[in-house]
């Protein structure tokens, strides 16, 4: 009889697993702790076996954040379309894309994701535009329903959108690496002013 571990070296894990185990280890450790080989023992597999299903790190750090915002966007949809105000969904909508904090894993990788970017095939950088369009897309179809239901000033929405995010993402980026007077409570306060004075009408 083979005993676990010989079943975990010779049986490769779902690929779901490896890009979870992928995440689990840069919210544990930081994103320079993981390596092929790191992340290898940590699943069963060789560092040759994960070079062959991802081919380079470059990959591997797109799949897992392609991963990530996938159950993101399971949760952004579950969010956008539950009942109450346009303006209620929105400060979900930035209360999800703000992270919790410094060293946030999800904002960890993408910002790695980012960097390695600049020298990024143009599919990768197509699979990169593709994440943010989703939130793009979901943000502009929020504010033109805000707009639409007279909750919102007549803002372009797809312009609008284009600037929140813009915002949104510098205070981020902020949080993240734990910039000091940008704690997360502070920014959110920072976005909902923003709102309050640019978008909210009066009524």
């Amino acid at each position: 009889m083979s005993t676990p571990g010989a079943r975990r070296r010779n049986t490769a894990p779902p690929r779901e697993d490896v890009l979870a185990a992928a995440m689990e280890m840069i919210a544990e450790r930081g994103l320079e702790k993981l390596t092929m080989a790191a992340l290898g023992r940590e699943v069963g597999m060789s560092s040759g076996h994960l070079l062959y299903y991802f081919h380079s790190k470059d990959e591997l750090l797109l799949r897992t954040l392609e991963w990530s915002e996938g159950r993101l966007g399971v949760e952004r949809g579950r969010l956008l379309t539950r009942s109450g105000t346009a303006r209620e969904r929105l400060d979900a909508y930035v209360d999800l894309y703000v992270p919790a904090g410094h060293r946030d894993p999800h904002w960890t990788l993408w910002l790695e994701v980012w960097n390695r970017s600049q020298n990024a095939a143009d599919e990768a950088r197509d699979r990169q535009a593709a994440i943010e369009g989703a939130w793009h897309r979901d943000l502009v179809a929020l504010l033109a329903e805000g707009v639409s239901r007279g909750e919102f000033r007549p803002v372009d929405p797809d312009r609008y959108a284009s600037r929140l995010r813009a915002l949104l993402d510098g205070f981020a980026i902020h949080v993240a690496i734990g910039l000091r007077g940008t704690d997360r409570g502070r920014v959110l306060g920072h976005v909902r002013e923003f709102l309050d004075e640019s978008l909210v009408t009066d009524a």
